[in-house]
Protein backbone atom coordinates (compact mmCIF):
# COMPACT_ATOMS: atom_id res chain seq x y z
CA UNK A 1 0.00 0.00 0.00
CA UNK A 2 2.89 2.40 1.08
CA UNK A 3 4.30 1.33 -2.48
CA UNK A 4 0.93 2.31 -4.24
CA UNK A 5 0.80 5.94 -2.26
CA UNK A 6 4.37 6.23 -3.36
CA UNK A 7 3.58 5.15 -6.89
CA UNK A 8 0.76 7.73 -7.10
CA UNK A 9 2.11 11.10 -5.60
CA UNK A 10 5.08 10.82 -7.92
CA UNK A 11 2.86 10.18 -10.71
CA UNK A 12 0.81 13.41 -9.64
CA UNK A 13 4.48 15.02 -9.46
CA UNK A 14 5.31 14.15 -12.78
CA UNK A 15 2.03 15.75 -14.10
CA UNK A 16 2.35 19.02 -12.19
CA UNK A 17 5.73 19.11 -13.55
CA UNK A 18 5.08 18.69 -17.35
CA UNK A 19 1.73 21.07 -16.41
CA UNK A 20 4.06 23.94 -15.14
CA UNK A 21 6.59 23.09 -18.13
CA UNK A 22 4.05 24.13 -20.99
CA UNK A 23 1.98 27.46 -18.93
CA UNK A 24 4.20 28.96 -17.07
CA UNK A 25 5.62 32.06 -18.92
CA UNK A 26 9.29 32.68 -18.73
CA UNK A 27 10.40 35.87 -20.18
CA UNK A 28 14.28 35.81 -21.94
CA UNK A 29 16.00 39.33 -21.46
CA UNK A 30 18.83 40.30 -23.64
CA UNK A 31 20.32 43.45 -24.54
CA UNK A 32 21.92 44.70 -27.61
CA UNK A 33 23.92 47.94 -28.22
CA UNK A 34 23.18 49.78 -31.38
CA UNK A 35 23.66 53.33 -32.80
CA UNK A 36 20.52 54.43 -31.46
CA UNK A 37 19.47 58.07 -30.26
CA UNK A 38 17.11 56.37 -27.31
CA UNK A 39 16.34 52.81 -25.87
CA UNK A 40 14.37 50.83 -27.60
CA UNK A 41 12.33 48.09 -25.87
CA UNK A 42 11.17 45.18 -27.75
CA UNK A 43 8.78 42.05 -27.02
CA UNK A 44 8.78 39.15 -29.53
CA UNK A 45 6.23 36.65 -29.61
CA UNK A 46 6.04 33.16 -31.84
CA UNK A 47 4.83 29.99 -32.17
CA UNK A 48 1.54 30.68 -30.09
CA UNK A 49 -0.21 28.06 -31.76
CA UNK A 50 -3.55 29.04 -31.10
CA UNK A 51 -2.96 29.17 -27.14
CA UNK A 52 -4.51 30.94 -24.02
CA UNK A 53 -2.99 31.48 -21.24
CA UNK A 54 -5.79 32.69 -18.90
CA UNK A 55 -9.40 33.57 -20.43
CA UNK A 56 -8.29 35.70 -23.49
CA UNK A 57 -4.91 35.35 -23.08
CA UNK A 58 -5.03 37.82 -20.63
CA UNK A 59 -2.29 36.26 -18.89
CA UNK A 60 0.22 36.41 -21.39
CA UNK A 61 -1.31 40.08 -22.43
CA UNK A 62 -0.21 41.26 -18.79
CA UNK A 63 3.03 40.01 -18.90
CA UNK A 64 3.53 42.24 -21.95
CA UNK A 65 2.19 45.24 -20.45
CA UNK A 66 4.30 44.94 -17.47
CA UNK A 67 7.44 44.49 -19.86
CA UNK A 68 6.03 48.09 -21.50
CA UNK A 69 8.05 47.39 -24.45
CA UNK A 70 7.65 50.08 -27.49
CA UNK A 71 6.85 47.47 -30.22
CA UNK A 72 5.89 44.07 -30.80
CA UNK A 73 7.44 41.54 -33.10
CA UNK A 74 4.88 38.04 -33.75
CA UNK A 75 7.09 36.52 -35.78
CA UNK A 76 4.90 33.63 -37.13
CA UNK A 77 2.51 30.24 -36.15
CA UNK A 78 0.76 33.18 -33.88
CA UNK A 79 -2.20 30.57 -35.12
CA UNK A 80 -2.15 27.03 -35.61
CA UNK A 81 -3.19 25.30 -39.25
CA UNK A 82 -5.94 24.24 -37.70
CA UNK A 83 -7.20 27.76 -36.89
CA UNK A 84 -8.12 26.73 -33.38
CA UNK A 85 -8.96 29.94 -31.30
CA UNK A 86 -8.49 31.93 -34.69
CA UNK A 87 -10.77 35.43 -33.93
CA UNK A 88 -9.87 34.90 -29.88
CA UNK A 89 -5.93 34.77 -31.19
CA UNK A 90 -7.18 37.83 -33.67
CA UNK A 91 -8.91 40.00 -30.67
CA UNK A 92 -5.73 39.40 -28.88
CA UNK A 93 -3.12 40.83 -31.24
CA UNK A 94 -5.94 43.45 -32.48
CA UNK A 95 -6.15 44.50 -28.37
CA UNK A 96 -2.12 44.60 -28.17
CA UNK A 97 -1.86 46.97 -30.98
CA UNK A 98 -4.32 49.46 -29.97
CA UNK A 99 -1.61 50.72 -27.62
CA UNK A 100 1.68 49.19 -28.83
CA UNK A 101 2.44 48.99 -32.56
CA UNK A 102 2.41 45.19 -33.26
CA UNK A 103 3.86 44.59 -36.62
CA UNK A 104 3.22 40.53 -38.03
CA UNK A 105 4.43 37.89 -40.35
CA UNK A 106 2.79 34.59 -41.38
CA UNK A 107 4.67 31.51 -40.19
CA UNK A 108 4.83 27.73 -41.74
CA UNK A 109 1.16 27.47 -40.22
CA UNK A 110 -1.00 29.92 -41.56
CA UNK A 111 0.74 30.09 -45.09
CA UNK A 112 -0.72 26.30 -45.50
CA UNK A 113 -4.15 27.54 -43.46
CA UNK A 114 -7.03 27.60 -45.70
CA UNK A 115 -8.12 31.20 -44.06
CA UNK A 116 -4.18 33.06 -44.52
CA UNK A 117 -5.83 36.00 -46.14
CA UNK A 118 -8.74 36.45 -43.84
CA UNK A 119 -6.05 36.99 -40.73
CA UNK A 120 -3.69 38.89 -43.02
CA UNK A 121 -6.83 41.58 -44.02
CA UNK A 122 -8.42 41.13 -40.22
CA UNK A 123 -5.32 42.55 -39.28
CA UNK A 124 -4.59 45.34 -41.42
CA UNK A 125 -8.10 46.28 -41.14
CA UNK A 126 -7.22 46.99 -37.27
CA UNK A 127 -4.31 48.80 -37.61
CA UNK A 128 -1.06 45.81 -37.14
CA UNK A 129 1.20 45.94 -39.78
CA UNK A 130 0.83 42.38 -41.45
CA UNK A 131 4.26 41.96 -43.82
CA UNK A 132 4.21 39.20 -46.44
CA UNK A 133 7.86 39.61 -48.16
CA UNK A 134 7.17 43.21 -47.61
CA UNK A 135 9.60 46.22 -46.26
CA UNK A 136 8.14 48.88 -44.28
CA UNK A 137 9.21 51.38 -41.60
CA UNK A 138 7.54 53.17 -38.14
CA UNK A 139 9.12 55.66 -36.14
CA UNK A 140 9.45 55.31 -32.40
CA UNK A 141 11.43 57.81 -29.57
CA UNK A 142 12.61 59.59 -32.67
CA UNK A 143 13.99 56.53 -34.45
CA UNK A 144 13.49 55.09 -38.03
CA UNK A 145 12.98 51.43 -37.63
CA UNK A 146 12.98 49.74 -41.18
CA UNK A 147 11.49 46.15 -40.93
CA UNK A 148 11.46 43.11 -43.83
CA UNK A 149 9.05 41.06 -43.13
CA UNK A 150 9.34 37.86 -45.16
CA UNK A 151 6.42 35.33 -45.28
CA UNK A 152 8.69 32.56 -47.11
CA UNK A 153 5.33 30.53 -48.77
CA UNK A 154 5.50 26.62 -48.31
CA UNK A 155 4.64 25.05 -50.99
CA UNK A 156 3.57 20.83 -51.02
CA UNK A 157 2.18 19.07 -48.14
CA UNK A 158 3.38 19.20 -44.46
CA UNK A 159 5.79 16.11 -43.23
CA UNK A 160 5.68 14.72 -40.57
CA UNK A 161 7.57 12.42 -37.99
CA UNK A 162 11.63 12.51 -38.72
CA UNK A 163 11.10 13.66 -42.44
CA UNK A 164 10.33 17.12 -40.86
CA UNK A 165 14.27 17.03 -40.10
CA UNK A 166 15.54 18.54 -43.43
CA UNK A 167 11.73 19.92 -44.38
CA UNK A 168 10.89 20.12 -48.11
CA UNK A 169 10.00 24.00 -47.91
CA UNK A 170 10.19 25.68 -51.15
CA UNK A 171 11.16 29.79 -50.11
CA UNK A 172 9.98 32.43 -52.46
CA UNK A 173 13.48 34.39 -53.44
CA UNK A 174 14.53 36.96 -51.24
CA UNK A 175 18.10 38.50 -52.91
CA UNK A 176 15.58 41.36 -54.19
CA UNK A 177 13.96 42.20 -51.18
CA UNK A 178 17.77 42.21 -49.25
CA UNK A 179 19.32 44.33 -52.43
CA UNK A 180 16.66 47.07 -51.57
CA UNK A 181 16.26 46.32 -47.54
CA UNK A 182 20.29 47.14 -47.84
CA UNK A 183 19.83 50.64 -49.44
CA UNK A 184 18.06 51.94 -46.31
CA UNK A 185 19.21 54.41 -43.27
CA UNK A 186 18.29 53.50 -39.81
CA UNK A 187 17.76 50.81 -37.93
CA UNK A 188 17.19 47.56 -39.83
CA UNK A 189 15.15 44.46 -38.55
CA UNK A 190 14.32 41.53 -40.46
CA UNK A 191 11.40 39.22 -39.44
CA UNK A 192 12.14 35.49 -40.69
CA UNK A 193 9.79 32.47 -38.92
CA UNK A 194 12.59 29.80 -39.68
CA UNK A 195 16.23 31.04 -37.94
CA UNK A 196 18.08 28.30 -40.23
CA UNK A 197 18.00 30.47 -42.89
CA UNK A 198 20.49 33.00 -41.28
CA UNK A 199 23.44 30.61 -42.18
CA UNK A 200 21.86 28.18 -43.83
CA UNK A 201 20.14 28.12 -47.25
CA UNK A 202 20.10 31.63 -47.97
CA UNK A 203 22.58 33.10 -45.62
CA UNK A 204 20.20 36.22 -44.73
CA UNK A 205 23.42 36.75 -42.41
CA UNK A 206 25.45 37.87 -45.55
CA UNK A 207 23.14 40.79 -45.96
CA UNK A 208 23.40 44.15 -43.98
CA UNK A 209 21.09 44.27 -41.19
CA UNK A 210 21.30 44.73 -37.85
CA UNK A 211 18.93 42.44 -36.11
CA UNK A 212 17.19 38.84 -37.15
CA UNK A 213 14.26 37.91 -35.16
CA UNK A 214 12.75 33.94 -35.72
CA UNK A 215 10.75 31.29 -34.25
CA UNK A 216 9.91 27.58 -35.72
CA UNK A 217 12.29 26.13 -33.25
CA UNK A 218 10.15 25.67 -30.48
CA UNK A 219 13.60 25.74 -28.45
CA UNK A 220 14.48 22.41 -29.61
CA UNK A 221 10.95 20.56 -28.09
CA UNK A 222 13.29 19.32 -24.93
CA UNK A 223 16.04 21.25 -23.50
CA UNK A 224 18.95 19.02 -22.27
CA UNK A 225 21.22 20.02 -19.65
CA UNK A 226 24.42 21.28 -20.43
CA UNK A 227 23.55 19.99 -24.20
CA UNK A 228 20.97 22.64 -25.52
CA UNK A 229 17.65 21.73 -27.75
CA UNK A 230 16.83 18.21 -28.87
CA UNK A 231 15.12 18.63 -31.96
CA UNK A 232 13.74 21.42 -34.46
CA UNK A 233 12.26 21.18 -37.99
CA UNK A 234 14.08 22.30 -40.39
CA UNK A 235 17.96 21.60 -38.66
CA UNK A 236 17.23 18.16 -37.09
CA UNK A 237 18.44 16.91 -33.80
CA UNK A 238 20.54 19.40 -31.20
CA UNK A 239 19.28 22.57 -33.47
CA UNK A 240 22.15 25.07 -33.16
CA UNK A 241 19.71 27.93 -33.02
CA UNK A 242 16.95 26.68 -30.87
CA UNK A 243 16.67 29.71 -28.44
CA UNK A 244 18.63 33.44 -27.49
CA UNK A 245 20.78 35.50 -29.51
CA UNK A 246 23.37 34.12 -32.00
CA UNK A 247 26.21 36.44 -33.58
CA UNK A 248 26.18 36.48 -37.77
CA UNK A 249 29.18 38.28 -39.78
CA UNK A 250 28.10 41.70 -38.69
CA UNK A 251 24.37 41.13 -37.14
CA UNK A 252 22.81 38.95 -35.13
CA UNK A 253 19.33 36.59 -35.03
CA UNK A 254 17.24 36.24 -31.94
CA UNK A 255 15.53 33.52 -31.30
CA UNK A 256 12.28 32.73 -29.61
CA UNK A 257 11.64 29.06 -28.23
CA UNK A 258 8.17 29.92 -28.83
CA UNK A 259 4.58 30.06 -26.29
CA UNK A 260 2.70 26.89 -27.89
CA UNK A 261 3.20 23.23 -29.38
CA UNK A 262 1.74 21.93 -32.37
CA UNK A 263 1.57 18.21 -33.48
CA UNK A 264 4.11 17.09 -30.32
CA UNK A 265 2.13 18.42 -27.28
CA UNK A 266 5.21 18.63 -24.84
CA UNK A 267 8.04 20.96 -23.62
CA UNK A 268 10.41 19.66 -21.34
CA UNK A 269 13.21 22.46 -19.76
CA UNK A 270 11.70 24.79 -21.66
CA UNK A 271 8.98 27.06 -20.61
CA UNK A 272 6.59 29.08 -22.96
CA UNK A 273 9.27 32.04 -23.64
CA UNK A 274 8.16 35.89 -24.05
CA UNK A 275 11.28 37.58 -25.77
CA UNK A 276 12.57 40.95 -24.14
CA UNK A 277 15.04 43.08 -26.19
CA UNK A 278 16.22 46.28 -25.05
CA UNK A 279 18.24 47.95 -27.96
CA UNK A 280 20.60 50.66 -26.29
CA UNK A 281 23.07 52.96 -27.24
Amino acid sequence: MENFIIAIMVVILIIAFCYYENNWLKTTKLKVKLNTKNKIKIVQLSDLHSKNFGKDNKVLENKIRKLNPDLILATGDIIDSNLKNLDNILDFIIRLNKSIKVVYIPGNNENRCKKLEYIIDTLKENGVIALRNEITDINIKGEKINILGLAENIKGKRETGFKRIKETYHHHATEGLFKEFEKRKGLKLVLSHYPEKFKGDGRYCDYNFHLMFSGHAHGGQFILPFVGGLFAPGQGILPKYYGGMYDGEHNKLIVSRGLGNSGFPLRLFNRPDVVYLEIYN
